[in-house]
């Protein structure tokens, strides 16, 4: 597993100039192509993503179901936050640029509600400072996908790996 880990950051790490796009997350070899909707429950997360890095909360909190939360797991200690605390907690303006990447997403769909499950890497200026797993809750309401919960692990990027 660390193999595979090891293998895919120094593949991935140089071509992460770019914040995600829906075609990074389906590339592979043996991944099949995207449905719409699978595209669709991506979406918001990809906003998420776009919204830190552009320092935009406004862009963020319009993909999050409010009264949500967040949940983040750092060795033994979980913090939870609201979707509010959440947001807050971006930077509202910096000079770091912030990257979170997503691959190989697991994607399930069942009528208005559905789940990304994802490793990610985040960098901070460009370079891998923590990876983990996204576990992403969704809604649809009113036609379109919010993201109603999220949980991620995460830990150090340990040099050389």
């Amino acid at each position: 597993m660390r193999n595979c880990r090891r293998d895919w950051m120094s593949r991935a790490l140089p071509a992460l100039l770019l914040v995600f796009s829906l075609p990074v997350w389906a590339a592979g070899s043996e991944k099949k192509a995207l449905t719409p909707e699978e595209r669709a429950v991506l979406a918001p997360l990809a906003k998420v993503f776009d919204g830190i890095a552009k320092h935009d909360r406004g862009l963020v909190k319009e993909q999050l179901l409010p009264g949500g939360m967040v949940t983040l797991k750092r060795s033994d200690r979980i913090v939870q936050m609201s979707f509010d605390q959440f947001v807050e907690h971006i930077p509202a303006t910096g000079k770091e640029k912030l990257e979170e990447r997503i691959h190989d997403p697991l994607i399930r769909i069942d009528d208005d509600i559905a789940i990304i499950w994802a490793p990610y890497v985040f960098l901070i200026d460009g370079k891998g400072d923590h990876e983990g797993t996204d576990s992403v809750n969704l809604v649809k309401k009113d036609g379109r996908w919010l993201i109603a919960g999220i949980a991620d692990n995460g830990r150090k990027i340990r040099p050389g790996h």
